[in-house]
């Protein structure tokens, strides 16, 4: 059986590297990022897509859609990190120097796409918009953003992001279907 003090010690040191490399990035961030037209790139793309949303969303699916846009704000900031934190990819102007993931793919473009695509034609069949929001967001944003050096993908493909996009924007719609929550009953 293992020794928990030296479990205790070992995982200190491990920590202590961590806060460390936090420092070192904050620092590259201060020196090299902050205020970069890159930087305010990513700054107007967390914001001016939420705002456009505001104005274009149906008011009265508010709720149902914030509630699918949550859950492609969870899974991908979730999945984005441990892409990172695997070394399959990495962000060189991060909006915020302390997430491991790029705050304007993960918490604007992707959820803001989705809950758009749910609301226009809702209709059309879902698999096809999930195969468009899929190939727009592997084969034109992934690139793109490639492109103007802000990701660099290490052990990553686009094609790889096409069929996990295609299961979030799935997941999404079942999500924006669900007619009503069950009530909380008293005991």
């Amino acid at each position: 059986m293992p020794n928990i003090e030296d479990y205790l010690k070992k995982a200190d040191k491990v920590y202590d590297r961590i806060a460390a490399v936090h420092d070192d990035k904050l620092e590259l961030w201060i020196d090299h990022v902050v205020f970069t037209w890159q930087w305010w790139l990513g700054v107007f793309l967390t914001v001016i897509p939420w705002v456009i949303w505001f104005y274009v969303r149906k008011k009265d699916s508010t709720f149902r859609l914030i509630t699918a846009g949550m859950f492609v704000i969870i899974i991908s900031s979730w999945l984005d990190f441990v892409g990172v934190v695997r070394g399959f990819w990495h962000y060189n102007y991060d909006v915020i120097p302390t997430l491991p993931a790029f705050i304007p793919w993960d918490f604007t473009l992707l959820p803001v796409t989705v809950m758009l695509f749910l609301q226009f034609k809702p209709q059309m069949n879902p698999l096809i918009k999930g195969i468009v929001f899929a190939a727009l967001s592997s084969f034109v944003g992934e690139p793109l953003f490639v492109w103007l050096k802000v990701y660099e993908p290490e052990k990553w493909k686009y094609i790889y992001s096409f069929p996990i996009l295609i299961c979030i924007y799935l997941i999404a719609y079942f999500i924006s279907k669900r007619n009503e929550f069950e009530k909380i009953k008293n005991d």
